[in-house]
């Protein structure tokens, strides 16, 4: 299911029913069924009351082998974020690593536009051939401080358990630029996304990153958000 296509769904889902309803077991429990084909629905939708309790191995796990309706799509990412991003970019540097970087649909197109790119995720291959790759957790990456001159990641600090190290990490390894991009979503219980943070209003996701000099622009539904850790 492409990206255009689950953020309408999110926006009905989200936005224009009552609380009651939305984050009705019951009501939900169809939409998880069909959102993660029929397979432990029930584990999943309560998630939430679990997931701190998980091992990193289980938590990794679960990410790389739960099947969901959007597992095969491109990317998460929607177009006018991605077309964003590439404009934002500090022309002057070289490395970039994209954390969470999925199936390395950025990687790609990052690649095409001259950057020399590295991924990081938790799956144990690199997503295409000759991407360079390294496997890990973004609560604790292994890259010396200021390895790579940009550290993107896109739609992956809504999933961390420990969102304070995530973002620590991010800044801890990036000499210029810092690119985030998260969902502008409301919190509910029973998310077929498996979010665990949930940034409903700009001054949430800059209040947890905190990089003095940084744009932070709603696109799509989605924030993104671009810092100079250096000037």
């Amino acid at each position: 299911m492409n990206r255009r296509v689950t953020y309408l769904l999110r926006t009905v889902l989200d936005e224009c029913l009552p609380a009651f309803i939305r984050d009705n077991r019951f009501f939900m429990y169809p939409c998880f069924f069909l959102w993660f084909k029929g397979q432990n629905i029930r584990r999943i939708m309560e998630f939430k009351s679990y997931f701190h309790t998980m091992s990193e191995e289980e938590f990794a796990q679960l990410y790389c082998t739960i099947a969901t309706m959007s597992r095969d799509r491109l990317t998460d990412l929607n177009e006018p974020s991605v077309l964003y991003i590439l404009s934002q970019l500090d022309r002057d540097a070289g490395t970039l690593l994209d954390v969470g970087c999925g199936n390395g649909y950025f990687l790609k197109r990052a690649e095409a536009k001259g950057y020399t790119v590295h991924g990081c995720d938790l799956r144990e291959r690199p997503p295409y051939d000759g991407c360079a790759y390294t496997q890990g957790n973004a609560e604790a990456l292994k890259f010396p401080d200021k390895s790579f001159d940009i550290v993107t990641c896109n739609h992956t600090i809504e999933h961390v358990r420990d969102l304070k190290s995530t973002l620590a990490e991010l800044k801890r390894i990036a000499r210029k630029q810092v690119v985030i991009t998260t969902p502008c979503q409301r919190y509910f219980y029973y998310t077929l996304d498996l979010h665990i943070h949930f940034f409903p209003v700009q001054s949430y996701l800059e209040d947890a990153i905190r990089i003095p000099q940084h744009t932070c622009k709603k696109l799509w539904g989605d924030w993104v958000y671009v810092g100079r850790v250096s000037s």
